[in-house]
């Protein structure tokens, strides 16, 4: 953007309009009350409820017409009538253009996640493709996040699946290094990957600088498109070593143009003049949107991602893809060139808008004929498929949850699962997981993990202090407390779907009654509880489940329900071990420098550079402390110090 979008209005209740329960007209009136400082040029507008919860998030070429058109119900949706008559409050930023106005408001609606807007719920970040510069042997890895570190990024790429077969390739074709600046410092012999011949060993000299730097530019010019001149490359150097006898190197050559092929052989599309372009596909159905993505970058695809927007059931597949555009633009680069199965509305908008954020021009088109056309179906056939599958396990999925309110008695159908389990080694280290389902199964991104806080490693003290190590009781306890706590203070009327209808626990009847302990405690009721305990010798199929007041429920093995249940509970224990592992990882991997008084990164670093690991520094005698860059006699002296004073 040329200039910051200024805000104009932030009141809360406009002067002059009374706070009023009368329908939608009273939402009208409260819209009414701002016309009259509204100006008519570009800019985002935010509608508030009661809560201060934000409803809906729109752009407009002109503000005032764009908002006036709210107080006119007699033609509206029953949808936006709905809308209005929640709203008790406005408010409102200019913009210069409208394509400022139009990404501001991908941004705000990505941010406040409004419930009458469409949403594309999916906000993970695309992998991509690093080969680092600030090092004489270049690094390839994947990367995530900021590019802030120096070196060439090459993505996006649609899936980690995506950018890991990529990342073989390369290690197949360039033999480039793949491991830590730290790792390489310290290497005294080839590690297995120059052993199955996936890396060159610069790390022990085994190829020059010179040389190794030659395969990387072959790497870089790989990735921008420049495959077939690098296996032409390869053929000649094949042909030379063979005419020379040197079948050794000739069959090494031989692999790396086997590799080469493969990644260009996995594709079953036309890619001639694709280029750089994303091909995005839509398919609706059944009130329901899928919309398929395709990357491709320098001829060869990058992989490809499903999306499933959350809209309303009457909005027409192009509102769903522009609105699609706008967010899923916010997080990833555009291509330029992007191939579409619709015209959105505003396409020129778009595209003006798309260009500004990328900062050169991008391109939307729908294709009529040729390979861009068949590309655009293939995309679309995808999306057709991924949405039948979703709408075929949905269906599933609701006759598993009716199964299991019959099962277990429920008032209801469950429209959220919360399933809790705890991980610890000895008491050390001890986790809590939180797992959710739903009607649409697992819902990875309300997961919670609990670091138990109330565990003391050593001898059972008073409750008020901590418990002893592998009371599973009490750090069942704690979970709980922690959980319902925060829902009490965030979501007391529980309108925020953050309340789960069942919390089914790991263990029997003594983590049953601790919950229910905690709710009593707490004062929550209406949420059923469950216990699912492995039956004799833990047999899975022999389960038993434990509710309030009642005997101990077996269902027959083969019922789908149990199945259900067994997965839900191995889910809970997959995401509580690896909570687990990664903490305990964590403390395993620390290293004896972390602790060193005035020791930062950078010094750690050089020290680890110098020596070769956190040992050698340890055993180091000041001389040899202050021969390190950055680490002067001082600091030699305490670094001496604190490791001769720590083992004394």
């Amino acid at each position: 953007m040329s200039k910051t979008p200024k805000s104009i209005s932030r009141d809360r209740t406009p002067d002059g309009v009374p706070e009023t329960d009368g329908g939608p007209a009273a939402g009208a009136a409260v819209i009414q009350g701002y016309l009259k400082t509204l100006p008519g040029g570009p800019g985002v507008y935010r509608m508030i409820n009661a809560k201060g919860d934000v409803l809906y998030i729109g752009k407009a070429k002109n503000l005032k017409n764009r908002v006036t058109s709210y107080t006119r119900l007699a033609n509206q949706a029953n949808r936006t009538r709905r809308m209005v008559l929640e709203t008790v409050a406005m408010e409102f930023v200019t913009t210069h253009t409208e394509a400022e106005a139009l990404l501001l408001e991908a941004d705000l609606i990505k941010r406040y996640r409004p419930r009458y807007n469409i949403l594309l719920r999916d906000d993970k970040s695309f992998p991509s493709i690093l080969l680092t510069g600030d090092h004489p042997y270049p690094q390839v890895l994947k990367h995530r996040g900021a590019q802030s570190r120096k070196g060439d990024y090459f993505g996006p790429f649609a899936s980690v699946w995506a950018v890991n077969d990529a990342l073989a390739t390369l290690q197949r074709a360039f033999l480039l290094r793949s491991c830590t600046d730290t790792v390489f410092a310290s290497r005294t012999r080839p590690c297995l990957l120059h052993q199955i011949k996936r890396c060159s060993a610069p790390c022990v000299g085994r190829i020059g600088e010179d040389e190794y730097r030659e395969s990387v530019e072959q790497a870089r010019a790989f990735l921008t498109g420049g495959s077939r001149r690098i296996q032409d490359h390869f053929a000649a150097l094949m042909q030379t070593a063979s005419d020379a006898e040197e079948f050794e190197q000739a069959a090494a050559y031989r692999d790396r143009i086997r590799a080469l092929t493969r990644i260009q052989a996995q594709h079953d599309i036309n890619l001639t003049g694709i280029g750089e372009a994303d091909a995005i596909g839509v398919h609706q159905a059944g009130g329901q949107t899928c919309v398929q993505v395709f990357f491709f970058r320098a001829g060869a695809s990058y992989g490809n991602r499903a999306y499933f927007p959350s809209h309303a059931r009457d909005d027409s597949q192009e509102a769903v893809l522009e609105a699609f555009l706008g967010q899923f633009y916010s997080k990833a680069p555009p291509a330029k060139l992007i191939l579409l199965s619709h015209t959105p509305p505003n396409k020129a908008l778009l595209e003006e808008a798309l260009s500004v954020r990328a900062e050169r021009s991008v391109r939307l088109l729908r294709p009529a004929r040729g390979a861009k056309r068949n590309l655009i179906q293939y995309a679309v056939s995808n999306a057709a498929d991924a949405l039948q599958r979703r709408m075929a396990e949905s269906a599933t999925q609701r006759r598993l949850l009716d199964g299991l309110a019959q099962a277990l008695d429920l008032d209801g159908v469950p429209e959220r699962i919360e399933v809790y389990d705890n991980s610890h080694v000895s008491g050390t280290k001890a986790v809590g997981a939180m797992i959710v389902a739903g009607p649409e199964g697992l819902m990875k991104k309300a997961y919670r993990k609990f670091n138990i806080r109330g565990a003391r490693e050593g001898a059972a003290e008073t409750a008020s202090e901590g418990f002893s190590p592998g009371d599973d009781y009490a750090m069942m306890r704690e979970v709980m407390r922690r959980r319902f706590s925060r829902a009490l203070k965030e979501d007391p009327d529980r309108t925020g779907g953050q309340w789960p209808d069942l919390v089914l626990v790991d263990g029997g009847k003594g983590q049953l009654g601790v919950t229910l302990e905690v709710f009593a405690e707490l004062g929550i009721d209406g949420v059923d509880v469950a216990a699912i305990a492995k039956g004799p010798d833990r047999d899975a199929g022999r389960e038993r489940i434990f509710l309030h007041g009642q005997a101990p429920l077996s269902l027959p093995p083969r019922d789908p329900v149990l199945f259900f249940l067994q997965r839900l509970r191995d889910e809970a224990h997959r995401f509580a071990i690896g909570t687990h592992r990664n903490k305990r990882s964590k403390a395993l991997v620390r290293s004896l420098l972390d602790d060193v008084p005035g020791i930062g990164p950078k010094r750690k670093k050089a020290l680890l550079h110098h020596f070769g690991a956190a040992k050698a520094v340890a055993e180091a005698g000041r001389t040899d402390l202050e021969a390190v860059d950055g680490i002067n006699r001082t600091t030699a002296n305490r670094i001496y110090e604190w490791f001769h004073e720590t083992e004394q």
